[in-house]
């Protein structure tokens, strides 16, 4: 016996477009058919958009998602910016905020910014706060998405361990969801442009280095929300370099953003990639260089996971074919022929919007789920 927010699963993805085909697909009753989906109009999940073919009688409704009645509130934390958007329940944008903000200023600064940016753009549309199903936050450090905290960031002074999800879902009676920003990135790219591929691997290059994995469509943490972690793997431990987390030779402390611009005599990442656009030769060659280096590793997470798409993303991907040459150099002659036949190693197509948009996808799923449409259904109406 399917429940209701099974039955939304079928009209979302294309297996059900009328009750008719609902009651042959499930092979449920007529009047259990008829009571899932007046639970689910009345609801605001689903509307009838027009009518189907007849084969006989009066034409069958067509049974869509309605996107309209529900909104979802993201943002997305970097190294020095910070993004907040507006979206519908198919993560389509409504409106977005973005500010040049420093995460090391602390949580207080940065998640009061992203609460005012809220409010603001609901203001702005003149919409409730109460018509916020879900809202979600990704951040460059690891976090525990069950309870909203950040483990460990090594960009992150003050903000281990405070509880992200709790400060800004104060103002909001909804799931508060968050994520590594390099998950989101990943999950957004795969969404808008690679829901055909099993796997892909983004790897975001800005002040740090990190990694977001999607196997069968999900984002992969690992046992310890770990996964992805490639920027702080060691490969020349004689290196005088000293890394964020207290290493030397990481690849992080050897090929990031932040590595590039210490080498070039420059403040942030942004500043080497205006010098590799202005056709600086020194800047161009350490970039390169920069890209030969993450390489080497990724040329084992290549081997390892086999993925069919690896994504550069982050400022460094801005340079263009300067930092994915150097990657591509790599990966290609130090993995097997076989593993890389099929392989696309490209830069993003969100560019800065990538985390957004992926933790919009994240919001929506979570929001659009069996188990959450169930429950909601399940609670009385005040």
């Amino acid at each position: 016996m399917l429940t209701a927010g099974q039955i939304l699963q079928l009209i979302r993805n294309g297996s059900c477009r009328t009750r008719k085909e609902l009651i042959e697909y499930t092979g449920l009753s007529r009047s259990t058919i008829t009571d899932r989906v007046d639970r689910l109009i009345e609801a605001g999940y689903i509307h009838e958009s027009g009518v189907g073919t007849s084969g006989g009688g009066r034409p069958p409704s067509v049974l869509d998602v309605d996107a309209t009645k529900r909104l979802m509130l993201v943002a997305d934390l970097g190294a020095t910016h910070v993004r907040a958007a507006l979206t519908d329940l198919a993560a389509r944008p409504l409106a977005e905020e973005s500010t040049e903000m420093r995460i090391d200023r602390g949580p207080e600064a940065v998640l009061s910014w992203v609460r005012q940016a809220f409010e603001r753009m609901l203001d702005r549309h003149g919409r409730p706060a109460a018509e916020v199903c879900g809202v979600g936050l990704d951040l460059p450090g690891s976090v525990d998405h069950t309870n909203g905290r950040v483990i460990r960031s090594f960009l992150m002074p003050g903000w281990d361990d405070h509880p992200v999800g709790a400060a800004i879902g104060a103002a909001y009676d909804v799931p508060i969801l968050v994520e590594n920003d390099a998950n989101a990135m990943a999950l957004g790219e795969w969404w808008s442009s690679w829901r055909e591929t099993d796997s892909l691997i983004l790897i975001k290059v800005s002040t740090g280095i990190g990694t977001g994995i999607i196997l069968d469509g999900q984002i992969y943490r690992g046992v310890e929300e770990a996964a992805g972690n490639i920027g702080h793997v060691r490969i020349r431990e004689s290196d005088d370099r000293v890394c964020t987390c207290g290493s030397r030779g990481c690849v992080a402390s050897l090929a990031s953003g932040h590595a590039l611009a210490t080498d070039l005599g420059q403040e942030f990442s942004r500043d080497v990639v205006r010098l590799v656009q202005a056709g600086d030769p020194t800047a161009i060659a350490r970039t390169q260089e920069a890209g030969r280096t993450l390489g080497v590793v990724l040329a084992t997470a290549v081997s390892l996971l086999n993925p069919g798409v690896l994504v550069l993303a982050g400022d460094m991907a801005e340079t263009r074919e300067h930092y994915l040459t150097g990657i591509r150099e790599i990966v290609y002659r130090r993995s097997l022929p076989y593993t890389t036949r099929n392989l696309e190693i490209v830069t993003s197509s969100l560019g800065d919007r990538a985390g957004i948009v992926g933790m919009a996808v994240i919001v929506m799923e979570h929001v659009l789920s069996p188990a959450s449409v169930d429950a909601a259904l399940a609670e009385p109406v005040n």
